[in-house]
Parts: C-alpha cells; sequence; structure tokens
C-alpha cells in the first residue's frame, strides 16, 4: 500500500488545492471531473480547477511548475485511468446519493491495493461505502482536509469500523511524512473533532456576546491572540469560512447530536443568513464590510446587530485585553478567565462551555485529549487545546466553576474531580477519556518534550540553549522574540561547538521549533551602538556574527540547519553556511538588509556570489562570462527577494540541489539529527576558499550603468543608489581592480564587513531602520 501516484474526483475548490498540494510534495496526479454537456471542452472543470488553484492567494502551489504533476481528465473518458492510482480521493458535493454512486463505479476500476478515501466534512463515512464489498470497505478510510490545505496543518483521518487498521496507519503515515500534515485518528461521528467542537464554540459564542452586550469587534478582540487563538478570531472566521457554511453545519450537527449540546443559532444570526444574505466574504459583507475611505483607503466596517447598519467603530479598545498586552500566555489566560465585568462574563461563559463541551467529547469524536488539543490548534490556529488551557488554569479551579453554575460534570471531569489531579498532562503522562492515567504519545518529535528531562538541556543562556537530541547529535537553539540574533544566540552556537568537540559528539544542528527560524539581526541593538559612535564594538560585533555564522562550514564536525518560516538576514547566513539544509517546505528566506539600508554583513554577499560563480561551465575565462553571476546575485540582494516555500528557495539559490525539503515542518530536527549522523562518519573539516573568481571594476562598472538608468527611470531612490553602489562593490571584489582575478573568502567578508558600516555610519540608513522599528515597513528615502 504504497502511495506513489494519486487521484483528486471534483475539481471544485478543494479538490483542485488537495491536488495542488499532491504536487507540492512530488507525487503525481490525475484531477478528474464529470462532463458538462454544453462544453466542447471534456476537461473543462478539471482544467479550470487548476488554472483557479494556479491563481490562488494565498498560492496553492509551492512552485508554479509543480502543476505539470496533475494530470487532468474526465469521468467519462478517465474513470479507468484509476486503476494506475495508489490513493483515491473524492472532493464531490456533499450529498450522499452522489457519493455513493461514485464508489459504486470507482470499485469496478480501481486496483486491489488502493486506498480510497473521502474528503467530506460532515457525512459519516460509515454511510457512504453501504453496499461496497468487504475488500473495498477494508481499504477506505476518511481525510478531511482543512482550507486551504497547504497552509492549515490538521488533516482528519476518519477510519470506519471495517476500515483495517493497517490502512489508517499506512495513510496517516503518508500523510503526516509525505503531504506535511498533522494527522487526527477522528470516531465516525458527526462533525469528526476540529469542526464538531470548532463550531460549536462559534456558535456559542454569538449566544454569549449579546447576552452580555458586546458586539463582534469586541468579542474578537477576547477571542483572538490575547487568549492564544487566531487573529480572525471568532466572527472574521465565520466570514472568511462562510456564513451559510456556518449556518448548515450547525444546523445539521444540532439535528444530529443530543439535545444538551445546544446548535441552536441566535435569532441574529439565522436573520443575516436568511433574509439579508450576508454571508461574508463571499458576499462582500458579513459581521464584517470593507469600504474605502475619502482618503481612498481601505476602512473595515463593523455590523451593528441591533440595527444590522454597518458602522465605523474606529479602533476597537477592550480593557480586558489592554490589561494582558505584552504578557506571557499563560498569564493572559488566567487575567482574562478572572476579568471582571461583562467581558468576564462573557469569557467565562464561553470557556465554559468550551471546557465541558471538549471533555464531553472525550472518546465520542476522538480516543485521546492530545487528539482534540492538536485538531483545535492545528485546524483554528489555536496556541494551546481546551485540555492544554485547562491545565493552565488549574483543573479544579474549571470543576469548580462548572459546578458553581450549575452543570452536570461530563465523566472525564468527574472522574478528575475524584482523582484530585489538576493536570490533564504531566511529564509524559496524560488520561484517557475516562480519566485513567497513560502514556502521553507525542505526534512528533517535540522539542518540549526534551526539556522536560533537564540532562537534555546542556547549557542555557536567556534567548538560546545547547540540547542534547541524543545518538550523539547537539542542537543550537534560538528561543528569543521572532529569534532575533544578538550575543545569546552567537555565544550559544560557539559554546554547542566547544561541546561537539570536548565531549566527543558527532556533530551539530541548529534549529528550534518557535514561530520562525530567525527574522534576523537585533536591530534596535545595532541602531543604538551606531547612535552611540560605538564604532570600535560594531567592528568587533561583525566580525564575531561573520566567524560564527562560517564556523558552520569551517568546523571540525558536520553542522545542519534546519530552517523553516522566516529565514531571514542573519537566519540565511546562518542556513547558507551549513554542511547541510533540512529546510521545512513553508520556507521564507531571504537577505533583506537592503531593505534598512544595510548589505548582508555576516557572509550572505560573499555565499551567493561564490555559489553563482560556481555554476560557471569548467573551462569558461574569466571576465565578461562572470557577469551574468554577479548580476544574478546583485538582483536577488538588491532587490531583497524573499522565497515563498523551500522549492523556490532552491530555485533562487538559497538552496543547493543536495539539500533536503521535508514537508512538515515538525520532523525538520529528526530528519536535520539523521543528516548530522549520516556525515560524520569520515567527515573532513572544509577549508576556506582562495580561489573565488572577481570582476573589479568591470562588474562595478556595468551594475551602477544600469542603476543610474534605473534611477534616472524613477524607479529607484536617491538613497536605493547608495546602498546598491556599495553592494556592487562587494560583489565586483572591491574597486581599483581592472582586470579578472582571484580572491579569498576573508578577502569578501572584509568587504562585507566594511560596506556594512560604511552603510550604518549614514543618515539614510539610520533613517530607514528607525522606520522599519517604528511601523515595520521599508522606508523609501
Amino acid at each position: 500500500m504504497k502511495i506513489q501516484k494519486a487521484a483528486v474526483i471534483g475539481a471544485g475548490v478543494m479538490g483542485a488545492a488537495i491536488a495542488a498540494q499532491l504536487a507540492n510534495a512530488g507525487i503525481p496526479v490525475m484531477l478528474l471531473d464529470i462532463v458538462l454537456p454544453d462544453n466542447p471542452d471534456r476537461n473543462f472543470l478539471a482544467k479550470s480547477g487548476v488554472q483557479r488553484a494556479l491563481k490562488a492567494r494565498p498560492a496553492a502551489f509551492m512552485d508554479p511548475a509543480r502543476a505539470a504533476l496533475i494530470q487532468v481528465g474526465n469521468l467519462e473518458d478517465n474513470l479507468k485511468d484509476l486503476k494506475n492510482a495508489d490513493w483515491i480521493l473524492e472532493a464531490i458535493i456533499e450529498k450522499l446519493d452522489a457519493k455513493r454512486s461514485l464508489w459504486e463505479r470507482v470499485e469496478k476500476v480501481a486496483k486491489k491495493t488502493a486506498i480510497i478515501s473521502s474528503n467530506s466534512s460532515g457525512i459519516p463515512m460509515h454511510l457512504q461505502i453501504e453496499g461496497r464489498s468487504e475488500d473495498f470497505q477494508r481499504r477506505f478510510v476518511g481525510a478531511h482536509f482543512f482550507n486551504p490545505p497547504r497552509y492549515l496543518h490538521l488533516l482528519e483521518v476518519i477510519p470506519t469500523p471495517k476500515t483495517d487498521p493497517k490502512v489508517t496507519e499506512t495513510f496517516s503515515e503518508f500523510a503526516q511524512t509525505t503531504l506535511g500534515k498533522g494527522v487526527v485518528v477522528a470516531n465516525d461521528v458527526p462533525g469528526f473533532v476540529a469542526n464538531r467542537i470548532g463550531v460549536y464554540g462559534i456558535v456559542r459564542a454569538m449566544d454569549h456576546m449579546q447576552r452580555a452586550g458586546l458586539t463582534p469587534a469586541q468579542v474578537d478582540q477576547l477571542t483572538g491572540p490575547a487568549l492564544g487563538r487566531a487573529s480572525s478570531a471568532t466572527f472574521r472566521t465565520a466570514d472568511l469560512s462562510g456564513l451559510d457554511i456556518i449556518y448548515h453545519v450547525a444546523s445539521d450537527l444540532g439535528n444530529a447530536t443530543p439535545d444538551d449540546e445546544d446548535f441552536t443559532l441566535t435569532p441574529a444570526f439565522r436573520t443575516l443568513v436568511e433574509e439579508k444574505k450576508m454571508l461574508g466574504d463571499k458576499t462582500g459583507s458579513g459581521f464584517y464590510k470593507k469600504t474605502k475611505g475619502a482618503d481612498g483607503k481601505t476602512k473595515i466596517l463593523n455590523l451593528n446587530l441591533d440595527t444590522f447598519e454597518y458602522e465605523d467603530q474606529g479602533r476597537v479598545k477592550v480593557a480586558a485585553v489592554d490589561a494582558v498586552k505584552g504578557q506571557p500566555l499563560a498569564t493572559r489566560v488566567k487575567a482574562l478567565y478572572a476579568a471582571e465585568g461583562q467581558e468576564g462574563e462573557f469569557l467565562r461563559g464561553v470557556m465554559n462551555d468550551g471546557f465541558w463541551y471538549a471533555a464531553k467529547m472525550a472518546g465520542n469524536v476522538s480516543n485521546r485529549l492530545q487528539d482534540i488539543d492538536n485538531a483545535l490548534k492545528w485546524g483554528f490556529g489555536w496556541e494551546q487545546g481546551p485540555f492544554e488551557t485547562m491545565d493552565t488554569l488549574g483543573v479544579q479551579t474549571v470543576i469548580a466553576n462548572l459546578e458553581a453554575e450549575g452543570r452536570t460534570l461530563p465523566p472525564l471531569l468527574a472522574a478528575m474531580k475524584e482523582s484530585g489531579r489538576d493536570a490533564f498532562y504531566a511529564g509524559d503522562e496524560t488520561v484517557t477519556p475516562e480519566g485513567q492515567p497513560t502514556k502521553y504519545e507525542a505526534p512528533y518529535f517535540i522539542l518540549t518534550d526534551l526539556k522536560k528531562d533537564a540532562t537534555r538541556v546542556i547549557k542555557k543562556r536567556a534567548g538560546a540553549s545547547v540540547i542534547d537530541l541524543g545518538d550523539g547529535v547537539l542542537l543550537a537553539e534560538w528561543h528569543a522574540k521572532m529569534n532575533a540574533l544578538g550575543e545569546d544566540q552567537l555565544r550559544t552556537v560557539q559554546d554547542a561547538h566547544k561541546l561537539v568537540q570536548d565531549m566527543g559528539y558527532h556533530g551539530l544542528v541548529i534549529g528550534n521549533q518557535g514561530e520562525n527560524f530567525s527574522a534576523g539581526a537585533n536591530l534596535p541593538l545595532i541602531l543604538s551602538q551606531a547612535q552611540a559612535d560605538e564604532w570600535d564594538e560594531l567592528d568587533d560585533m561583525i566580525k564575531q556574527f561573520q566567524q560564527v555564522t562560517t564556523s558552520l562550514r569551517f568546523s571540525p564536525h558536520p553542522t545542519v540547519a534546519a530552517p523553516f518560516g522566516l529565514t531571514l538576514g542573519g537566519g540565511a547566513e546562518f542556513t547558507l553556511h551549513a554542511d547541510h539544509v533540512v529546510a521545512s517546505a513553508e520556507l521564507y528566506m531571504g537577505l533583506v538588509e537592503v531593505g534598512v539600508g544595510l548589505i548582508p554583513g555576516g557572509g550572505g554577499t560573499k555565499e551567493m556570489l561564490l555559489r553563482f560563480t560556481d555554476m560557471q561551465q569548467p573551462g569558461q575565462q574569466l571576465g565578461a562570462t562572470l557577469l551574468p553571476a554577479v548580476q544574478r546575485a546583485f538582483e536577488l540582494i538588491g532587490t531583497a527577494k524573499v522565497s515563498t516555500s523551500a522549492l523556490e528557495a532552491r530555485k533562487l539559490g538559497f538552496l543547493r540541489d543536495t539539500d533536503t525539503v521535508a514537508m512538515n515542518k515538525n520532523h525538520i530536527l529528526q530528519d536535520a539529527k539523521r543528516q548530522v549522523l549520516a556525515l560524520a562518519p569520515g567527515y573532513v573539516q572544509p577549508t576556506p576558499r582562495q580561489d573565488i573568481p572577481v570582476m573589479g571594476d568591470a562588474a562595478i562598472g556595468a551594475i551602477k550603468s544600469a542603476l543610474y538608468g534605473m534611477h534616472e527611470g524613477g524607479y529607484i531612490t536617491d538613497y536605493d543608489l547608495v546602498v546598491s553602489g556599495e553592494l556592487a562593490r562587494v560583489l565586483g571584489g572591491g574597486t581599483g581592480n581592472n582586470r579578472a582575478a582571484k580572491v579569498s573568502e576573508q578577502h569578501l567578508l572584509d568587504l562585507e564587513r566594511e560596506a556594512f558600516l560604511t552603510l550604518l555610519g549614514k543618515k539614510g540608513t539610520q533613517q530607514r531602520i528607525e522606520h522599519m522599528l517604528k511601523t515595520g515597513k521599508p522606508l523609501r528615502n
């Protein structure tokens, strides 16, 4: 049951996006749909699905070239071709009869080893396969993706009572490793896990909002990032999903579940859908509406649920949220749960509903508490699931509050009360849905699990640590805000190198499991030192930075970088110098220093020039043949190009063909560790290059000539010209050299450092840094 080829039936929004994700993973996939009777192109719907995916924003494809892996067809001419697919997934209309009819046709042509799946979000899986053979039922497992499939980590895998456990295991492994999904094994019940609990939360939030006299905008402040949840919070999420979708799902769940679960929609919500037809983003208006003001800028108007008119409420401020700004998540959650007034009344009502319902659903929607927590985190962008949040507050505190409201405790909470246990997770232990202790099974390699064993943390600083990954491999982990690079991060990498050598470890991984690998250098520190004229200190700091980044290549042991998310500036420079890179597929990597009036000073400029000049054909002479390589490096750095995926990073030159791309971000540290162990036997320490070809004044002149033309045309600013001139000087290998020559890596590093300091001393650069720190946007001065 190895999945090497796939087929998706149904080329609508979800079907086409799932096909794109398969293509992203390198899996050839057929995309089939019906034949439109009046259209001469029998594959029109499937072709349209691919085109829609290519135009989607955010992008469905990690690299548009991957669309070539999708073979389009139709269910009349190409049904027989399903015999080649190892996995067949349907994403057609949500009607039981249509799905049953499709499965009858598919069974006649699918090979006997193919795994069969439905992407249905609501129709029970066991109902779809009634009447099919035992062999077909054995190979059938639900696969419910969340939209958009590329970006939402959750995949609910739903076996039926007839599904072979080996099929569930094989498919789950494929989904995690190849497709990069976070798998939650759900029971075949209405709504499965995430929608059952998530939609319940939305419905209850609407009811509590109106009871507390709050507005949707106020509720979104209370139930968004302040509570550790997505910025779209409750009602913005509803607008994005479609209020009609929420309406139908809630209605279906209300019909399919006991009365005490209460999926009753408020009269105001029903009016929005049934009478006003205000369905959210798809109709341009829902709880919010975008409009343009007199100044031409987009404004967000808020719905008044009493009048059903839109109002400009300006920036909505909520006292309970303002009071916890800047606090750690645990502090925020405790404070918000204990808040006073109507805001606190609302939050306790909503949170207690969520806690009660999650506990009631334990053993119903899924057999593990962690699957419920992960479904809400991966499907809705929560930082903590409901059981983790109860742990933060103290489970006995939550139980006491629920009882004070007169609620009957679900069996899980009743068992927790009887045992006196105050947390669902403790060390490597959790509890079953019946409240009995059991071993916690981490879904992936989780760094915090290692940290629970204090012996694994070898050395710790405020912003970084050295951790033993086991099997003779160390990890230099950064854990500062945005993982900005400062003294803690640099010294920790140096500590780790020394420990590898002194303690006989095999090698080193650079990585972490924060929100981003690294957003770059510590700009506030750099600016403050420049404004204080601490130039000797700055020169020493940049030298140290260069020494540490290049140490990843020139150490006596292998180093592997594991970048993901934002990998900018200095974060990219660390990555560029590693012996090997295991990158998350979602990699946003770039040398972006020109945006703040600088150039890469940690070896990034040198490294891109070296890489592109090495791509010359052997035997080519130096001179004009180098110019395309210089121009390529200049364009990449000078435009602050950032990859939109690891596949694009490879095309741009940030990653080598030999580097590894992992679809699942949570696998990269494990994979990086394996790469260190693979490199360690017979590893030979590299030596710095002395033979990098440069063009000198010829390259500088060519670039400056193009720059002046762009400046005259108004494409770049006066200060862009200054910054670009310094970049050209480094890429040319320095001025005063009128012929092609070869220089050392250290020569280019020295030029980088000189250019970095020169620019840092200029008013234009300091203005750009100040503007970036203040607004988060580049200044065009």
